[in-house]
């Protein structure tokens, strides 16, 4: 007769399958995601895919948890927030080809709000669209209040110490960073300056360190004007997943421009400038061939025609095999 088994074996065994289940869940997202037939084998990108931190969500005090995500049609726009990862220090001027479009960033001491820093705002936009929709007469303040650890799990981050501090650092090039524009938000064409974000102040503390528990965001009255104008678009909650700045930006591009269209085709060039990225052509070349290779954009396959340097963008939901691509181009 086998021994009735101790409490810390029974505990092991409970650990050991919460484990290999997960393992599976994060081997199904990854099939799903790189590969449109199911009957094949999923391919190894180069560039993966932040790990899926809460596949099954938890609900807490935010009334607006289980919104769609959205990204506000301006900023998506132009390149405003910097693709460097460490300290951008530099002023940065934009203006469409046509000329009747433009914008000029400077950054405070800090730095230029990053890519990464945008998740603040789509958080906080998708709460604030949420609302409008629900037609909550609170969603007309351009304040949002929310909690930290309902931020954290929503945008796919990790809920240490650390994230508390990252936060904080965001805000506060979010606030630093002034936008000079004349882009048309809302029916109104301003040509101001501002703040990205208006103002933030944390309303709550925890009671057994200094860590913020809840905060609020006022928006500037550009970005206020997108959101209720219902400029905005719904993303994936994948785009939380990617790791490299560019690869967000180029996310955001495909969706502002592909819209329900089955393809995108842009010059390497120009969609260099609309990254807002730095680097030579050569070496933007190489990254955008580093990430289609990789294929881990949500939504979107892309291309890259070493030709003519022109790149596509083709939805997964219609492209299924790459030789598609080359036909397209």
């Amino acid at each position: 007769m086998s021994q009735p088994k101790s409490v810390a074996e029974m505990v092991a065994e409970v650990a050991a399958r919460a484990k290999a289940q997960a393992v599976e869940r994060t081997k199904a997202s990854q099939t799903e995601l790189f590969n449109d037939d199911p009957g094949q084998s999923a391919p190894q990108p180069s560039t993966k895919l932040l790990p899926d931190r809460y596949p099954t969500r938890d609900f807490f005090t935010c009334d607006l948890f289980d919104y769609a995500l959205k990204d506000d049609g301006a900023s998506m726009e132009a390149p405003i927030f910097t693709l460097a990862t460490k300290p951008d220090t530099t002023e940065w001027h934009w203006s469409s080809k046509d000329g009747n479009r433009s914008i000029t960033v400077t950054p405070s001491v800090k730095g230029r709000a990053s890519q990464f820093d945008k998740d603040v705002l789509i958080f906080v936009v998708s709460q604030m669209t949420e609302g409008l929709n629900s037609k909550r007469i609170d969603a007309k303040n351009r304040t949002v209040r929310f909690s930290v650890h309902d931020y954290l799990v929503s945008t796919n981050k990790p809920t240490g110490g650390k994230e508390y501090e990252r936060l904080e650092a965001a805000l506060e090039r979010l606030a630093g960073t002034r936008i000079k524009t004349d882009i048309k938000t809302g029916g109104q064409r301003v040509k101001e300056g501002f703040g990205i974000i208006e103002r933030w102040k944390i309303i709550e503390k925890s009671p057994t360190d200094e860590r913020m528990v809840a905060i609020e965001v006022t928006l500037s009255e550009w970005l206020y004007n997108s959101v209720q104008a219902h400029e905005v678009l719904t993303i994936s909650r994948d785009y939380f997943r990617l790791r490299k700045p560019l690869e967000r930006r180029l996310y955001e591009l495909a969706r502002k421009h592909m819209g329900n269209q089955t393809k995108f085709l842009i010059g390497l060039d120009l969609l260099r400038e609309k990254c807002g990225s730095k680097a030579t052509l050569f070496e933007f070349r190489r990254m955008i061939r580093d990430i289609v290779k990789g294929d881990g954009l949500p939504d979107y396959k892309m291309h890259l025609n070493d030709e003519n340097d022109q790149v596509g963008f083709f939805s997964k939901r219609f492209v299924g095999k790459s030789s598609i691509f080359k036909e397209e181009l």
